[in-house]
């Protein structure tokens, strides 16, 4: 009985460490593949950075083509970005659609969503609160305040969002080749 737990106890270590190596060891291939994106840099902080990498859909409008376009970002070098169907230089871009890419709008997104939900339900609840208890629907005046209040706030946050990024002094656009040697 004892030399049957032993053996167990040998053939579980060494399906472990065969496991084990073997996933530090695909960890250490992917590490050590290039890393490549297009990056949309405003000013030194890293929140205002937005990448794009290789497989990503982009939208972009360039000097040559004067409206938007929206393309697969397939491969990029030193100097050209390969798209699906085209194939530019970095200066030559004008604007870059970013509504969907920046993690800003996300924020936004949810602080419009969060004020309008309130908003409704407050009212709502008041409504179906007063019809129950009082049979008839009132509202009152401190109520409708409030959701008029946060209505009003998400309301305001909709069109505040990071749609554009054109390109400037400020606002620069850099291919980045990372390799490990």
């Amino acid at each position: 009985m004892k030399k049957a737990r032993s053996k167990l106890l040998v053939i579980g270590t060494a399906v472990l460490t065969i496991l084990l190596i073997g996933h530090f060891s695909l960890s250490i291939q992917a590490q050590e593949q290039p890393r490549k994106f297009l990056l949309l840099k405003r000013g030194f902080n890293q929140k205002s950075q937005i990448r794009f990498y290789p497989g990503e859909t982009i939208t972009y409008k360039s000097k040559k083509i004067g409206f938007f376009v929206t393309d697969i970002l397939v491969n990029l070098d030193t100097e050209y970005l390969y798209l699906s169907e085209n194939v530019l230089k970095p200066s030559d871009i004008l604007a870059i659609d970013v509504q969907r890419k920046d993690p800003r709008n996300r924020t936004l997104k949810n602080l419009t969503a969060l004020s309008l939900g309130a908003g409704s339900m407050i009212i709502g609840l008041e409504g179906i609160n007063n019809l129950t208890q009082k049979g008839q629907l009132k509202i009152s005046a401190g109520v409708a305040k409030a959701s008029a209040l946060l209505l009003g706030t998400g309301l305001a946050l909709l069109p505040l969002r990071y749609k554009i990024f054109t390109l400037s002094d400020k606002n620069k656009v850099q291919l980045v080749l990372l390799e490990i040697e």
